[in-house]
């Protein structure tokens, strides 16, 4: 069963009033369980639950008159029935994977809803990229809603992307059946400043009744803050400390804390709830970026409740954050997130409520996965040629095109460094008095800084913009690339070797995207994206693997950043502080302007 021929409540209500009252036999009776409701807060035990057209009918202390001769009968055994899990906000293509594959990767995780929204894409492929990933998650047997991209490029004028998301754009898309709202307003200086476009994309949502995506990435809680929130945003997922929280829940936004692979704000968030009392009906759960490598060992959305229940948050609260709150944000509480009568039947059976072990997976009333397995098929998409043919350099590139020429007469440079930040999303602005040998700038590995560039490829320009990064801690001579650079997604080649990195970009060209690894010349891992240079339609434990072993290849060349993939993917992200790269050039995003690379006072110390 798809989201296209599921049945509405209009049409399945006449059954599900004859299955409650006991004149028709449910499809599926799920006895002896402790129904957890998340409308009360409450646990019952001793429960049944009975499902008819993939709905729930009937949800009380005995189902016995629902069941006639075809009934499927599952006893629970006592485990709590506890309501399928919802990523309120999340980008598939981070998990290098297809919604097919992705769908096939959590649910066996519990996760039966998801919120995505298809920016990755729309900056290479456009609105028919953003199609095509609709398209393909409405086959699936979990729900995957789709948010409309707000923001291709991100920062008007900052950036080159591949293609342009218009108003227009968002007003048609707001007509296909599987969009629930419009994705993140990353240009929050656009909203800020009062810009026709972003207030008109928001319009365009809002006369469709769905929900604004918000991203306020800044630490600024003053009178820009108080700007975004009249804009329309209806929710965030940016902040990083508890004042965030608390700002944002004030202004009547619905909160979103995050554990992605490498961004850990639960913690620092939620004693906003745990410790400040705050409602938490107005707090959600979500992962924002998961790689396959933390879908396939660690979990989904049922990590991001334990961790939440780890950081002191009452289980059923979590278990809300993670269901019913998310779903009554998008105007889907009478669909999804909970256990009642007309929901669908999502629902997992589960033997502990904080350690969260996922026994059997039901969505829409069929088991779909059990003790980790799935059992459902997730139908591909047939993407087109042109979606995998997507990495244009224009030219092979040499170590030449990697070098940084100093200022003329220069002895050294004070340079602009992007500085890592592990576990979160922001990077810091620093400065370092680097030497300067024959007229060019090295790298200078023994203080932890080396060279980022950010290669063209979607025009084929054959452009190459060189700077430096700390905070990886690479070694010896290594490279580093992907074509996963949110979100103009070019090519972004981090190392601390010119010929390495030649080699490393090239070889991207060679096999239309993905990520490599690259030492004293020779490859050390590859990922194959293919799709976009975003995504794979392998599965996900194959995708996983090779993930994992890209990973020792970065360990194996000095770095020990936790997640490093996910913070070198972000480095061209211009919308979150503080110093970034793009096509264009360094961007400071204190400022949301271009910057030099070098100091123009040092640009002659001797």
């Amino acid at each position: 069963m798809t989201q296209n021929d599921i049945k509405t409540w209009a049409e399945c209500a006449p059954r599900l009033v004859a299955v409650a009252a006991g004149r028709d036999a449910a499809d599926l009776v799920i006895r002896n369980g402790k129904w957890v409701n998340v409308h009360t807060r409450e646990v019952l035990e001793g429960h049944d639950l009975a499902i008819a057209d993939g709905r729930f009918a009937y949800c009380g202390p005995d189902a016995s008159h629902c069941i006639g001769d075809k009934t499927e009968i599952i006893d629970a055994d006592g485990q709590y029935m506890i309501p399928g899990l919802c990523d309120a906000h999340m980008h598939i293509e981070s998990g290098m994977l297809t919604p097919a594959e992705f769908a096939r990767a959590v649910a066996p995780h519990g996760t039966t809803s998801m919120f995505t929204d298809p920016h990755e894409i729309a900056n290479v492929l456009g609105l028919e990229g953003v199609r095509l990933m609709h398209d393909e998650a409405m086959l699936q047997p979990v729900n995957i809603f789709t948010q409309m991209p707000s923001c291709a490029p991100s920062a008007p004028g900052l950036e080159t992307t591949g293609f342009e998301i218009t108003p227009e754009d968002v007003a048609e898309a707001m007509t296909w059946p599987g969009i629930i709202g419009l994705g993140e307003m990353m240009n929050f200086p656009g909203v800020v400043n009062g810009d026709p476009k972003m207030l008109a994309e928001i319009a365009a949502t809002q006369r469709a009744g769905k929900t604004v995506g918000g991203h306020y990435a800044s630490p600024d809680l003053g009178p820009a803050f108080h700007a975004y929130a009249a804009g329309g945003p209806a929710d965030d997922h940016e902040g990083t400390c508890e004042a965030d929280a608390i700002a944002r829940t004030r202004q009547g936004m619905r909160h979103m804390m995050r554990l992605g692979s490498a961004w850990y704000d639960v913690e620092s968030q939620i004693t906003a709830v745990t410790e400040k009392g705050l409602d938490p009906r107005n707090f959600i759960l979500c992962t924002d970026d998961c790689h396959s490598g933390t879908l396939v060992n660690d979990g989904h959305m049922n990590r991001v409740v334990r961790h939440a229940i780890e950081c002191g948050c009452d289980p059923l609260i979590a278990l809300q954050m993670a269901t019913i709150n998310t779903a009554t944000h998008f105007g889907l509480e009478r669909e999804l997130g909970s256990i009642a009568p007309g929901r669908r039947a999502d629902v997992i059976l589960t033997s502990d409520l904080k350690t969260l072990p996922i026994h059997r997976v039901i969505a829409r009333g069929h088991t779909v996965a059990f003790d980790g397995v799935m059992l459902a098929t997730c139908p591909h998409l047939e993407w087109p040629d042109h979606a995998r043919d997507t990495v244009h350099m224009g030219r092979a590139l040499e170590d030449i095109d990697f070098r940084i020429k100093a200022p003329e007469g220069a002895n050294s440079v004070t340079a602009n460094v992007i500085g890592m930040v592990e576990n979160q999303a922001p990077t810091r602005a620093l400065e370092a008095k680097l030497a300067v040998k024959d007229g060019i700038v090295p790298v200078d590995p023994e203080n932890d800084i080396c060279q980022i560039a950010l290669v063209e490829r979607h025009q084929g320009t054959g452009g190459v913009v060189n700077a430096f990064v700390s905070g990886f801690g690479y070694t010896g001579k290594m490279a580093m690339a992907s074509t996963v650079a949110h979100d103009s997604h070019h090519m972004i080649v981090v190392g601390t070797s010119h010929a390495d990195m030649a080699l490393a970009a090239n070889r991207l060209q060679e096999v239309g995207g993905g990520v490599t690894v690259w030492k004293d010349g020779e490859e050390q891992a590859l990922v194959e994206l293919p799709i976009a240079g975003l995504m794979s339609d392998s599965p996900a434990t194959e995708v996983a693997a090779k993930a994992e072993a890209m990973g020792k290849a970065m360990e194996a060349c000095g770095c020990t950043l936790n997640n490093a993939y996910m913070q070198h993917s972000l480095l061209a992200l211009v919308v979150i502080p503080e110093l970034r790269i793009s096509d264009l050039g360094l961007v400071d995003v204190r400022t949301f302007e271009l910057t030099p690379l070098f100091k123009k006072e040092n640009n002659n110390d001797s």
